[in-house]
């Protein structure tokens, strides 16, 4: 009798535990009791004082078969929301893909979890999810068991201190059921008396679990996800790349070189040191590894200790949009510097283009000191019976530069197959008369003959005649000229140089009438050198042309636009913004067509529309444009090559093979800031021997 007995006892101490462990659950999903009737309860009690058998009253049968119903329509919504919740760690799993895919590399070293420590929770999570299996077998279908194993697991890695705690407590209350030899009841938070097995844990977890919302699961599976990002990734990493510890530490390395720099600029020298000191320590295990197999043991320290100080320096320092905005304002700052230091430069340039040096502020001083001490008697120059002679190759200079004058005639003659057939017509300003006059009387030109007028003697050239002396001269120029005040600030300074007020210029404008017996001239720039014999120019048949002047649209400017303006009416509809723009400096004119043309009207009736500069600014070769417009003759390149006052890339062939080398420009051969490579060209025809050259220190 006592087997059966114990037999009977077994089967009704495991029919009770089963019962709890279902309705366990349901009370905690329903958050409200589930309870029997008092009388089930009493009644069904395990008696270990008297060692009776489990007493089933009959009177209870209906209130057990209550209980029953009630039990099914729990179990009914404990299946619903196990559904539910599947679903919902279903979208947690998502998550936590998305958060291992996207690894923040600032995230600091977590060094991975030994292996005893796995091994022992993933053994209790596989004990404790099988009871739990068998319990709600005939409910959670196969997707929401896998669903619910995949969140339990997560929440176990974190929550495995708690799960022995209330195992502890379980077994202390089961201790106490034992010692009191009674069931008390079941309660909402679902403490079960019960054997002191350790699957008792695992069920008090799982109750927890379910009794958590789907969003407060969520959000709790999220949180717990990204923090165990990093070391999760880092696992997987390791596990597919033999280098990605290597990768790591050359990550840092880079973020540390960017921080030292930004360090530097601040004089942060304390965080500056400390930075360096990690990089060493880190370069150290880094060493020449190839695999993470080749790195010391050490390897994780050092590469957590480094992560904690880049995070530190992170949060110190402002982010990559407080750079950006630094260097941003940094470039705006520097380029309105810029942009003001190149105005000064221009300005500055335009001032010692404009400066004599001493040297030649000397001479002209010492020739005019020479002249009015000499004979007046010796100062009438040979051959002046050429001077109107028209078979003969008559070439027009005018300069108030003695030294720049003379080159030219010298490079002249010395290239010239018959010098004798040449003859030069100098005129210069009532200053530089006397010297100017004297260096050529010091300095004979043989066969050769040389006139030198002063402009002062033109007494026809006036305002009433010329509209731009009369412009000149008026109050509105002088002010434009010599009060910067009015200027404006984005002005070209060199459309405002005071050279433009000299007459000397515009001369160029009234060739016929200071050559009135001549068919043909050349006109030279005092800032031009002859290399080859110019006769052939005068054997050119321009074509009814008045100018003969080589175009110069394949330089880096000139075209009409460059000169004029065409947002003027009267511009746009005379002129072709693309049409080829030509140099000043030499210019063979046909003073014939000129004459035949009245060329100088046509310049007089553009000069008076410009009274305003509305039209061009200032200078002669917008003036010459539009006066020459269509009544110019395109030259060979090579008698005329341009841009050694300015360009250092001037072709050397070029240079070489040209007739004419002009140093337009502000860098003239004869200053300091000439360009030193072409100064040679120049220099050349210069005779430094010369007694006044001597005397005034003037140097090649």
């Amino acid at each position: 009798m006592a087997a059966p007995a114990r037999g009977r006892r077994c089967r009704g101490a495991v029919l009770l535990l089963l019962l709890a462990s279902v309705l366990a659950p349901l009370a905690l999903y329903g958050r409200s009791p589930v309870s029997l009737p008092d009388s089930t309860v009493a009644r069904g009690a395990f008696d270990r004082e008297n060692g009776s058998n489990l007493v089933w009253p009959h009177r209870a049968a209906s209130e057990v078969s209550l209980a029953k119903d009630l039990t099914i329509e729990r179990l009914g919504e404990h299946k619903n929301r196990v559904l539910s919740a599947a679903d919902d760690w279903q979208a947690v799993e998502i998550a936590k893909i998305h958060s291992s895919e996207k690894i923040d590399t600032t995230v600091p070293w977590k060094e991975p979890v030994s292996r005893d420590a796995d091994e022992a929770i993933a053994e209790g999570n596989g004990s404790a999810q099988s009871r739990q299996d068998g319990l709600i077998k005939e409910v959670v279908t196969t997707d929401s068991m896998e669903a619910e194993e995949q969140g339990g697991q997560v929440i176990k890695e974190k929550e495995v201190p708690d799960a022995s705690d209330s195992e502890d407590e379980h077994k202390d209350g089961s201790g106490a059921a034992a010692a009191e030899s009674n069931i008390a009841g079941i309660t909402t938070t679902g403490n079960l008396s019960s054997s002191l097995e350790k699957e008792s844990a695992a069920d008090t977890l799982s109750g927890q679990i379910t009794h958590a919302t789907s969003k407060e699961s969520y959000i709790r599976a999220v949180n717990i996800s990204a923090d165990l990002a990093t070391s999760k990734s880092s696992a997987d990493h390791s596990a597919t790349s033999p280098d990605a510890t290597i990768r790591i530490i050359k990550d840092q390395l880079t973020r540390a070189k960017t921080y030292l720099g930004f360090l530097a600029s601040r004089g942060n020298h304390g965080s500056a040191k400390e930075l360096r000191a990690r990089m060493k320590d880190i370069q150290r295990v880094l060493g020449d590894a190839t695999n993470d197999g080749m790195l010391p043991q050490n390897v994780h320290s050092r590469i957590k200790a480094m992560e904690q100080t880049l995070a530190k320096l992170k949060r110190t320092h402002d982010g990559c949009s407080g750079a950006v905005s630094r260097l941003r304002t940094a470039i705006h700052s520097t380029e309105e510097r810029l942009q003001s230091h190149k105005k000064d430069a221009n300005y500055l340039a335009q001032i010692a283009a404009k400066s004599l040096p001493k040297g030649l502020h000397c001479l002209p001083l010492r020739l005019t000191n020479e002249y009015y001490s000499t004979d007046s008697n010796n100062k009438d120059f040979p051959n002046m019976e050429k001077l109107e002679d028209p078979k003969l190759h008559h070439y027009a200079i005018f300069s108030d530069n003695v030294l720049a004058a003379a080159v030219v005639v010298n490079s002249t003659l010395v290239h010239a197959k018959k010098p004798a057939n040449h003859v030069f017509h100098i005129v210069t300003d009532r200053l530089n008369y006397a010297a100017m006059k004297m260096w050529f009387l010091a300095n004979p030109l043989g066969k050769a003959a040389v006139q030198v007028q002063n402009i002062e003697e033109f007494t026809w050239l006036n305002s009433s005649y010329s509209p731009v002396l009369k412009q000149l001269a008026s109050s509105s120029m002088i002010d434009y000229y010599f009060r910067s005040g009015k200027a404006r600030p984005d002005e070209n300074p060199k459309f405002r140089n005071p050279k433009y007020l000299s007459i000397l210029n515009h001369l160029r404008f009234y060739l016929p009438e200071i050559f009135p017996k001549l068919n043909k001239v050349l006109f030279l720039d005092d800032d031009t050198v002859v290399q080859q014999d110019l006769s052939a120019l005068w054997s050119i048949d321009l074509k009814g042309k008045v100018n003969g002047a080589v175009e110069t649209c394949g330089e880096t400017f000139h075209r009409f636009d460059k000169y004029l303006n065409f947002s003027n009416p009267l511009i746009a509809s005379n002129f072709d913004p693309q049409a080829c723009g030509w140099a000043y400096g030499m210019n063979m004119f046909d003073l014939s067509e000129w004459r035949k043309q009245n060329i100088t009207d046509v310049y007089h009736t553009w000069q008076n529309l410009n009274e305003d500069r509305l039209l061009w600014k200032l200078g002669t070769l917008p003036a010459g444009l539009v006066t020459f417009w269509k009544r110019t003759f395109p030259l060979d390149h090579s008698w005329h090559v341009l841009g050694l006052g300015y360009n250092p890339n001037v072709n050397e062939k070029d240079i070489r093979r040209a007739s004419v080398i002009h140093y337009n420009g502000n860098l003239k051969p004869w200053l300091e800031i000439g360009l030193y490579k072409y100064r040679k060209y120049w220099s050349r025809h210069v005779n430094y021997d010369q007694v006044f050259i001597r005397e005034c220190n003037i140097n090649p």
